[in-house]
């Protein structure tokens, strides 16, 4: 049965369009639902592949991508959408973001512009871009997702922004629920999960980090436990209702999930203090947990955030969580259909 005659799972929350967007969990209105609609999805993914017939979706990216790409051209195609792809920073002109910019420098081209335009092509534009991790302030304005929510005139959904990844964090609740079953003691009690911080050869954007702590709080159906070396915080705004720990043992202790991701300082920002190996992840580290399973949003640096022995392991589940992000993104998008 097809699902589109279904109450909305996405709720309007930005002021900048009058346009449901996938920015943030703020624009979920049933997490559960969402994540129920992407596995119904995963068992039968063209049960709504006439949803998108005749519509088009732009995928436009300002950083490079490879699961995120792949898995929302999948996930568009099976709802009968086409899907056109566009790298702004290799195939474009530079965009200026700036209200009020004097454009005697390298950007051609105002977002005031283009985006009206990109919003007479498609019905639903997709954005991926990085931080600089040069300056919080102008980072965490969002500047660049929010101004083409506010030009395109149609709904917006986030591919990874400056301080969040919504679709990656929907995607891991999605493998969480779908692996509950194999802890048989979850019944009377919530599974724990732990973010940890782990080594990296650069500074990384907090954002994956950020989106998860994001969402499973706002889920409400764990435990859940941050574990960093000092002077690793995260943002309170995300982190909010966790557990702060900097004791990565202690952390560990009976945890169901393990979830390992490097991120950068927060607070003097962008910047690699410690880049200790003893905070990778190994098999000796893992007998503290309840034989958790481990994941990583990947791209991984094997033997630097997670060790060979984890990612080969039976406690990973890298390879369903990468797959399921074909169905996050076909969920949000069915439903962004659905009130058109």
């Amino acid at each position: 049965m097809s699902q589109s005659n279904q109450k909305s799972l996405l709720q309007k929350t930005s002021t900048e369009n009058s346009c449901l967007n996938f920015i943030s969990v703020k624009d979920v209105a049933d997490i559960n639902g969402m994540v129920s609609k992407a596995l119904s999805y995963k068992a039968n993914p063209f049960l709504d592949r006439h949803l998108g017939a005749d519509k088009r979706i732009g995928l436009l990216f300002l950083n490079p991508s490879l699961r995120t790409r792949l898995s929302t051209q999948v996930a568009a195609t099976n709802l009968g959408m086409e899907a056109i792809v566009f790298n702004v920073d290799k195939e474009g002109w530079a965009l200026e973001f700036e209200d009020g910019a004097i454009m005697s420098g390298t950007t051609v081209e105002h977002v005031k512009d283009a985006a009206p335009i990109l919003g007479q092509y498609f019905d639903i534009l997709c954005i991926r871009t990085f931080p600089s991790l040069k300056n919080r302030e102008d980072d965490y304005s969002e500047l660049v997702i929010n101004s083409f929510m506010q030009y395109a005139g149609i709904p917006i959904v986030s591919m990874e922004s400056a301080t969040l990844h919504p679709l990656q964090s929907l995607t891991d609740i999605i493998t969480i629920q779908e692996n509950l079953n194999k802890f048989p003691l979850l019944e009377k009690r919530k599974p724990k999960v732990v973010l940890t911080w782990a080594p990296h050869v650069k500074p990384l954007p907090q954002c994956v980090a950020n989106s998860f702590a994001q969402w499973i709080t706002a889920w409400g159906e764990a435990e859940f436990v941050i574990t960093y070396p000092e002077d690793y915080e995260l943002s309170s705004a995300y982190t909010k209702g966790a557990t702060i720990l900097h004791d990565q043992d202690a952390a560990l202790e009976g945890a169901d999930f393990v979830y390992v991701k490097n991120w950068s300082t927060y607070t003097d920002y962008g910047k690699i203090y410690s880049n200790d190996p003893a905070w990778m992840l190994t098999q000796e580290k893992l007998k503290l947990t309840n034989s958790a399973k481990v994941m990583h949003c990947l791209p991984v640096r094997r033997n630097v955030e997670l060790s060979d022995e984890i990612l080969d392991s039976s406690n990973s589940i890298v390879t369903q969580q990468a797959g399921n992000r074909v169905w996050a993104a076909q969920a949000v998008l069915s439903e962004l259909l659905n009130k058109q």
